[in-house]
């Protein structure tokens, strides 16, 4: 599996694409919007750049990876010929299941459909394809061109050459896979967001500030950012997106987004993406502010 498409050149799809093309992958980077292309292949760029920098890799390897890399606002030519494709879509599922029912006519019959989501039932999206021992879940973290972890899923019907192709393809990349099966959240998100959730609330209820609350867990439970400042790197409106698959799969009132978390997601304070979550994100600025809604 030498070619791969990647759908969505947002921040996963982006380095999905990075990861792909620098282990000697042809990809097919997939958006709708050609202005996403661009900015993704900058993006890829100057993290190449970065590692220039650092010394992990050289100019010829940047120069390598980027030609690896072709952008396709139209699906239909970009997977082609792919033998392996990886949908890094929002964390909507009616957008995932629709993309699989396209990726399903337009795709070779042999290939693979991974999706890359953080939550959504990979059974749920295979039953719209025609091919559900191919589809599988391939869970990378962000930054994906420096976190290890593949967190990878089978579906009901997930074949097991398929599965333990995903393994070793993931082993390829340099990442290291654990597989896991279908139920919402997975491992990694069925423990992690209920934590997140639990810092909202206990902002939410005055137990403690912002800083104070990170500064807890960073510290006394040696985590490298605080739960709330994760949760504007990963997003506010993913967060609450994948609680909400949580408390309906799982159906338990622990898994209910807090409140405080709901009205930020309806503000647009979403985190990093907007500029404003629990801190405040001004371009090139590396110190942490709290945001004014927040500070005592």
């Amino acid at each position: 599996m030498k070619k791969v498409a990647v759908i969505g050149a947002g921040t996963m799809g982006n380095g999905i694409a990075h990861v792909f093309a620098m282990t000697g992958h042809h990809v097919s980077l997939i958006d709708v919007a050609q202005p996403a292309l661009e900015k993704a292949l900058h993006t890829i760029s100057k993290n190449l750049d970065r590692m220039v920098s650092k010394g992990s890799i050289t100019e010829a390897d940047k120069s390598a990876t980027l030609s690896n890399i072709k952008t396709f606002t139209d699906m239909k030519s970009g997977v082609a010929s792919a033998e392996l494709i990886v949908e890094a879509a929002t964390e909507n599922v009616d957008l995932k299941l629709k993309i699989f029912r396209e990726l399903d006519e337009l795709a070779s019959p042999n290939a693979i459909l991974a999706t890359n989501t953080s939550s959504i039932s990979i059974t749920k999206i295979a039953s719209v394809t025609n091919r559900a021992d191919k589809v599988i879940g391939m869970h990378f973290m962000n930054p994906v061109p420096v976190m290890k972890l593949v967190e990878i899923i089978n579906g009901y019907n997930t074949s097991k050459e398929v599965s333990e192709a995903i393994y070793n393809k993931s082993k390829e990349l340099g990442k290291v896979p654990v597989v896991v099966n279908d139920y919402p959240g997975f491992v990694a998100n069925r423990i992690l967001m209920p934590m997140i959730n639990e810092a909202i609330i206990t902002l939410f209820e005055g137990v403690a500030g912002v800083e104070e609350i990170d500064t807890v867990m960073k510290l006394g439970m040696a985590h490298p950012m605080g739960p709330l400042q994760l949760a504007d790197f990963i997003g506010l409106d993913v967060c609450l997106s994948i609680l909400n698959v949580l408390y309906e799969g799982l159906g338990h009132p622990k898994y209910a987004p807090c409140p405080l978390l709901v009205n930020m997601v309806t503000a647009g304070k979403l985190g990093v993406k907007s500029g404003e979550g629990f801190y405040i994100y001004t371009s090139g600025s590396k110190d942490l502010i709290v945001s004014p809604s927040f500070k005592k």
